[in-house]
């Protein structure tokens, strides 16, 4: 029952629908058990008549009009409730996805580096579809099933009292059994769930990856890995349904005995003249009634296991930690900046992921309003962690980050990202139409005039103007209708819409040929006019043209200062000209090893 409250309480608003069910689950228990006293009531009359007593039809017509009455009243009853049942049912699978997808895009990213797409929405459907399906079938038996119980135990205590001892007997016997079985079975299903969860993580990335997998003939590696997780849950089911039916044999055999002693006690107590034929048959379908529930716990027990397991899923990952309110724009925090404070201070800033070495380690410095500031470093030389920290995607283990003289740290996660713009060198467009994907920068300006002046600033009119829907094209997942330079170009305009104070660049032309990085770099000097630019540099054309530069060294910062300074100060950005300009394969590889093309 702490389960079912959990749920219920998880579900508040679902109350009234409860209530609604287990009211008509009850009506339609109390037509049921109307039907055994006017069966009773017809067999004493025709047993009355076959010895030979008045033939009056009369009361027998009468009693089959009220078996009809009550059967159809029970009929719709009994739909009514289902209809009931199966809203209230859709609904709390729709509180509980939201509220799982709610919490999920709350979550720190640390948390879903961790988890593979595919597991978590594994996770999200089998865990809401079985506590959905075991709430709707607990709705609709389980309060008939104890006014059933009650009601056939207080009939057959007014007849006999051992027959109700015996009836009585079943419970703690079939509970005994039931938690013998339960503890056994519960370990197998996470174990299967388990299984189940990997393999739906893998699918997930195989589906959204198929042109790799297809490109290095990995398809029958991936079913193979697929089918091993799926091959080994068969396996488990084997030990765990043996396991359950084996003991549910034991049950259904405890019970069976249990009938045995009834049945013996009714017949041996009508054939000595204790109660009339009426009254027997009044008896048998009370206790065939009152065994309906005990063997009905089966099925109620079988499902309330599945929901049990596949809820500790669902509440482990609601009782992981948040970050702060992620507001939407015009609900956020007022932004108090700080008079004359760089737009953006790394304090002695020093991070590590989870409990690996440090990646950063005591990065300090400040960043000017309007200033375009380029990273460049070794691959894994933090780059990219240090705009991720801007962006409260992770916390720094020490240390502080500040815009505009504020500490972050003190800030909603959302107020931080409403004032910063990326453009990320993967474009990460949505499936949808242009339209949608340019106002995804800020949805409080989705105006024909805001969306057609980003697209022109971004350059991206010239392809739009050749679409038949123009900005209602729809691009596909991921945009994959869209060239990369296309795709590219959307992304800016978006950022453009978005129009933050602070933008990041993971330069965005790295992956492109010549002429699409023309098109691009035309909407990026657009983008960078007028706001603090932050640049993960990948080409050296584009730290040549920043303010200053910013190089990293295992994770510390080796030297800050104009290109010109920095390109004859004999660190890192020197050595990468030299590389640049040498021929030899050796240097072409030292190169590459700073993601550094000409």
């Amino acid at each position: 029952m702490r389960f079912v409250t959990r749920l219920l309480a998880t579900a508040r608003e679902l109350w009234p629908s409860y209530l609604a069910i287990t009211i008509c689950s009850a009506l339609g228990a109390g037509t049921a058990l109307v039907s055994p006293f006017l069966i009773k009531a017809a067999t004493d009359r025709l047993v009355a008549i076959s010895a030979g007593g008045p033939r009056v039809i009369t009361p027998l017509v009468w009693l089959a009009v009220g078996l009809l009455v009550v059967e159809a009243a029970r009929s719709v009853i009994s739909n009514v409730a289902g209809y009931l049942g199966d809203v209230m049912s859709a609904r709390l699978r729709a509180t509980l996805s939201t509220r799982y997808f709610n919490h999920l895009l709350r979550l720190p990213q640390s948390y879903l580096d961790n988890e593979q797409t595919g597991t978590v929405i594994g996770r999200l459907n089998r865990s809401i579809t079985e506590v959905a399906q075991f709430l709707n079938v607990f709705a609709n038996n389980m309060f008939p099933m104890i006014l059933t119980l009650v009601a056939s135990l207080a009939v057959m205590t007014y007849y006999s009292w051992p027959i109700a001892v015996l009836v009585v007997l079943m419970y703690p016997v079939f509970t005994w059994l039931t938690a013998l079985t339960s503890k056994k079975w519960q370990v197998i299903e996470k174990a299967k769930n388990a299984e189940i969860d990997v393999a739906n993580g893998r699918f997930a990335e195989a589906v959204t990856q198929l042109r790799v997998v297809k490109s290095f003939v990995a398809e029958i590696r991936e079913l193979r890995h697929f089918s091993s997780r799926y091959t080994t849950t068969i396996g488990l089911t084997r030990q765990q349904s043996r396991f359950w039916h084996l003991m549910d044999i034991a049950r259904q055999v405890a019970l069976n005995v249990i009938f045995f002693a009834i049945y013996v006690v009714i017949f041996i107590q009508t054939a000595s003249g204790s109660y009339t034929v009426g009254t027997m048959v009044l008896l048998v379908q009370m206790v065939t009634m009152a065994r309906q529930p005990v063997t009905g716990m089966s099925y109620l027990v079988d499902t309330a296991q599945r929901a049990v397991a596949g809820s500790r899923d669902y509440f482990a990952v609601m009782a992981e930690p948040v970050e702060t309110d992620v507001l939407p724009v015009p609900d956020a925090t007022p932004w108090a900046a700080v008079e004359g404070a760089p737009a953006v201070s790394f304090r002695n800033l020093t991070f590590g992921y989870a409990d690996g070495p440090a990646v950063l380690d005591g990065v300090d410095f400040d960043i000017a309003p309007g200033e375009r500031i380029a990273f460049v470093g070794e691959s894994g030389g933090g780059k990219t962690t240090l705009v991720s920290l801007l962006l409260r995607l992770y916390e720094p283990r020490a240390g502080r980050i500040l815009i505009d003289g504020l500490d972050i740290a003190d800030v909603e996660h959302g107020a931080v990202r409403n004032h910063v713009g990326v453009v990320f060198q993967d474009p990460s467009l949505f499936s949808g139409t242009i339209r949608e994907n340019i106002a995804y920068g800020d949805p409080s300006r989705d105006t024909e005039d805001a969306i057609a002046d980003a697209a022109r600033r971004a350059h991206v009119l010239p392809f739009v103007d050749r679409l038949p829907k123009r900005y209602d094209t729809e691009i596909g997942e991921r945009g994959l209708k869209l060239s990369g330079g296309q795709k590219q170009r959307v992304a800016i305009a978006r950022a453009l819409h978005k129009d933050a104070p602070i933008l990041v660049l993971d330069e965005a032309t790295s992956s492109l040929d010549t002429k699409a990085e023309r098109q691009v770099q035309a909407g990026l000097d657009e983008l960078m006019t007028g706001r603090t630019t932050l640049i993960i540099a990948h080409r050296l054309s584009t730290i040549s043209t920043v303010d200053r530069i910013v190089t990293l060294r295992d994770g510390r910062v080796d030297e800050i200062g104009t290109p010109d300074e920095l390109a004859v100060s004999g660190g890192i950005y020197s050595e990468l000209l030299a590389l640049q300009a040498s021929a030899s394969k050796a240097d072409r590889r030292r190169l590459a090893a700073y993601d550094i093309a000409g």
